[in-house]
């Protein structure tokens, strides 16, 4: 239906907040909880959305299908500024209110068309694709509805994912497979990309002059979780890398999550990233009821929940009317470093059949904390792909303010490594 597409309406917000488009929208959903959607009518100017959801696109107000730029004076007019340059203009309290105002009427949109599509056809699971889907606070919505007794998304869900689609097609359609519905997780947890030895990473660790210990399984599972519960950033490669734009517990920067500090150190000393924008939190699936408000398998990220009110810390009402992003500085939770303004967290639930070593490292935290939830983000600075090889994770480790590395079976202790193998990271990447 080009040019009437929600994904490029999203985008053409994702400029106008002055983030890069295909890479920046989950800048502006994580804004989006800052502000308030004061501006859902001046957007409904811009769009017309029908009954079912359904929806044409003003295109007097739009560029991306015929110039260069997303937005024109037609759209600055109407919202009465020019499009952010985040190389001179800080984000204000107006850029949190416009992400809260298309944040909503995204979810407006997705909720009708899945309500719709329901009632039109009577199915009662549904499945999710293309780069709106990745919208995981939309899809936490159209959960809680319970429009559907099961919703599925494919962790690659944008562009990367067709790379998939080609495979199947291929192997149905051109080679005749016959196609095998099974209950089993065939996507393998997504975790689908390359894989190294033990004997590759050492040989590749060493050729780079790094400093290592090599430790049996169960000691690099207790240390890890000993690193972790003292509040040290962990930067963790283990197993084959995952399929997708989220890191799930393969190529992941780990912390703890009862720190109300770690947030801010990772974001700003760690990922080289704005202050305001989230954490996710992998939590053990037995334990998720007990912590957030949802009952259902999330192991690729990609849906959304609130804390539950036994773990919530209400901010006072002077706390509420603080400037959106010095409510950072407030602890929320009682796991403050995965608990967003208002109050939701993007939740990666994490099964021993999936992925065991991760699984066995939060135990060991659970047993040593009693927290069964640990800080996930991707491992990678931003602008930067996630780590792939044994080098790219010491890269990765040596230009950041990481603690340590778990590597295969090896611990990496930053105070440990020749100091000549130290990098600049912060210029090493164009901005995302």
């Amino acid at each position: 239906h080009f040019p009437h597409s929600l994904g490029l309406l999203y985008s053409a917000f994702t400029y106008y907040i002055g983030f890069k488009v295909n890479s920046g929208e989950y800048k502006l959903m994580g804004l989006a909880p800052y502000g308030n959607p004061i501006f859902e009518d001046k957007i409904k100017t811009l769009i017309d959305i029908k009954n079912d959801g359904t929806f044409r696109l003003n295109q007097k107000y739009f560029n991306y299908a015929t110039g260069l730029t997303m937005t024109n004076d037609h759209f600055h007019n109407l919202f009465g500024q020019k499009p952010r340059d985040p190389k001179k203009d800080k984000i204000t309290q107006f850029h949190m209110d416009v992400a809260s105002s298309i944040q909503k009427i995204t979810e407006e949109i997705m909720l009708k068309l899945a309500k719709s599509i329901r009632q039109e056809y009577g199915i009662k699971n549904l499945c999710l694709a293309g780069g709106v889907a990745l919208n995981c606070v939309a899809n936490g919505k159209i959960f809680k509805e319970k429009i559907f007794d099961k919703i599925w998304i494919q962790p690659a869900a944008g562009d990367a994912g067709g790379s998939l689609g080609a495979a199947l097609a291929l192997w149905y359609t051109e080679q005749g497979n016959k196609r095998i519905v099974n209950s089993n997780d065939n996507m393998n947890g997504s975790y689908l990309g390359s894989e190294f030895s033990q004997d590759q990473i050492e040989n590749e660790l060493k050729s780079i002059g790094a400093n290592f210990d090599r430790v049996e399984y169960d000691e690099l599972i207790n240390r890890t979780s000993d690193y972790l519960s003292n509040e040290k950033a962990i930067g963790w490669f283990q197993g084959r890398m995952e399929f997708g734009p989220r890191a799930l517990g393969a190529r992941s920067i780990l912390g703890d999550p009862r720190s109300d500090k770690m947030q801010k150190n990772l974001n700003l000393k760690v990922k080289f990233r704005e202050s305001f924008r989230p954490f996710a939190p992998s939590v053990l699936r037995e334990d998720l009821t007990n912590w957030f408000d949802i009952d259902e398998d999330s192991p690729y990220m990609l849906l959304v929940a609130n804390i539950n009110t036994q773990k919530k810390i209400e901010m006072s009402n002077e706390q509420k009317q603080l400037f959106g992003i010095d409510k950072l500085n407030i602890k929320r939770s009682e796991i403050p470093a995965v608990t967003h303004v208002d109050y939701s967290a993007r939740i990666q639930t994490v099964n021993k059949d999936t992925n065991k070593s991760y699984y066995d490292l939060i135990s060991k935290f659970k047993e040593k904390t009693g927290c069964p939830v640990i800080v996930n983000t991707s491992f990678n600075v931003r602008g930067e792909p996630i780590v792939n090889t044994p080098t790219d994770a010491f890269n990765c480790f040596m230009g950041t303010e990481l603690d340590y590395l778990i590597i295969g079976n090896c611990i990496l202790d930053k105070t440990k490594q020749d100091p000549k193998l130290k990098k600049n990271y912060k210029k090493e990447f164009e901005l995302d």
